[in-house]
């Protein structure tokens, strides 16, 4: 498996996207802030991830998805690690990552890779996606803000 950098004008892998997020709005208004980094196997893209730069110093991890059919293989992992350390090798000090109450296997993987829970949005999903969102029988409401700081997690051990 190859990751790298998605090319200016290259095009997007957006069903993977809607995977992680159910607004094609959304999802190309934060594409294009940000840098969209792309996993391949064979030559098919089987994985994304997008840093958006946030705040001086800060970088945000807003989008990682992988190929349904590709589930349970450490892809997403992998993904979350290689985002690590792009935003480390690029200088920034902070690495961020909101996620849906729901997602408990984002949730955990998260945390496995480092992160921290910092706070909670409440009912952001309400606010900003017109349709509910289920996933795991619970409604989306509230996003899971988490943060790992990038200076010190190179002593962090990953599971």
């Amino acid at each position: 498996m190859n990751i790298r950098k998605l090319i200016k004008g290259e095009k997007l892998p957006m069903e993977l996207l809607l995977l992680a997020d159910p607004s094609e709005k959304i999802v190309t208004e934060y594409v294009n802030r940000g840098e969209c980094y792309v996993a391949e196997q064979k030559q098919n893209i089987i994985g994304v991830y997008v840093l958006l730069p946030t705040r001086p110093e800060t970088i945000e991890l807003v989008n990682v998805a992988v190929a349904e059919e590709q589930h349970g293989r450490g892809i997403g992992k992998q993904l979350v690690m290689n985002a690590i350390k792009t935003a480390g090798t690029k200088g920034y000090k902070t690495i961020e990552v909101g996620t849906g109450n729901a997602g408990i296997g984002q949730l955990a993987l998260y945390q496995k890779c480092g992160f921290r829970i910092v706070g909670v949005d409440l009912d952001f999903f309400i606010r900003h996606y017109p349709e509910e969102i289920f996933e795991n029988g619970i409604q989306c409401r509230d996003m899971i803000r988490l943060s790992l700081d990038l200076e010190s997690s190179q002593h962090h051990k990953v599971r």
